[in-house]
């Protein structure tokens, strides 16, 4: 009875933070806007959390750094690079845009300046995570795929990434949330999956549901910037609609 009534307050902590979003819904149309907002509700209202290691993050003006003590995490190459926490995408820049015309004839840069959609998508605050830098460096364009073998390229970090094969294996932890934000940026611009990804991304979804830190991320995203998950906000049992309204991609 105790657990039941803990969690049924920190659902109406959730939806009463994430409504007090509504009013100030801002839909992000650059990177670099996206980002600002992104910060905003992690030290608002998220935990401050390296995405695929855990480690602490220490905010310190407009510095965001990474703990390495707090998750055993060891340099593997650029010791600056992993220092500094960046904004990841989980659906690459390169997936999000290698199939535009904008991005045949110049790339991310032309793409950023003449396709609004890509402007869009590059800055979805569903796609965007607090990464290790080395380690969004290192995972780069690769697909997400499980590796054979324990991961020890970053220390007590489980993640891996064969740069041969252009794979990078996740650690469980975050196995779920990546499938269902790929998902969501399927529907919302209509990116194409192959089967073999959907496969996996199916079994991850199964075996790793959202943790309460998705499902309050999920809402808070929602009231800021008007889109839903709603394979996040299915298996968090939340509703269907927010003040701010719901952005679908026929308005793109």
């Amino acid at each position: 009875m105790r657990y039941l009534l803990l969690i049924c307050l920190s659902t109406a902590t959730i939806l009463a933070s994430a409504l007090s979003f509504a009013l100030q819904t801002q839909i992000p149309t650059s990177f670099e806007k996206a980002k600002r907002l992104a910060k905003g509700l992690y030290l608002e209202l998220l935990p401050l959390k390296s995405f695929y290691c855990g480690c602490d993050i220490v905010v310190e003006q407009k510095r965001w750094s990474v703990d390495w003590q707090s998750c055993g995490y060891q340099v593997r190459k650029q010791q600056k690079r992993a220092a500094r926490i960046e904004w990841e995408h989980l659906v690459s820049a390169w997936e999000l845009g290698h199939q535009r015309q904008c991005w045949q004839q110049g790339g991310r840069k032309l793409c950023r300046k003449s396709d609004p959609v890509f402007r869009l998508m590059e800055a979805d605050l569903h796609n965007l995570v607090p990464a290790i830098g080395e380690v969004n460096g290192d995972r780069s364009n690769y697909r997400f795929s499980p590796l054979a073998g324990r991961a020890s390229q970053y220390g007590q970090c489980d993640m891996q990434v064969d740069f041969k094969a252009r794979k990078a294996s996740p650690p469980e932890a975050s196995r779920g949330q990546i499938a269902r934000t790929y998902w969501y940026m399927r529907d919302q611009y209509g990116l194409q999956i192959s089967p073999a990804q959907q496969q996996l991304f199916e079994a991850w979804d199964r075996q790793f549901p959202p943790l309460p830190s998705e499902c309050t991320r999920e809402l808070a995203i929602a009231a800021k910037q008007g889109t839903r998950n709603r394979y996040v906000q299915s298996r968090c049992g939340q509703p269907q609609n927010l003040a701010a309204g719901e952005r679908t991609s026929e308005s793109l």
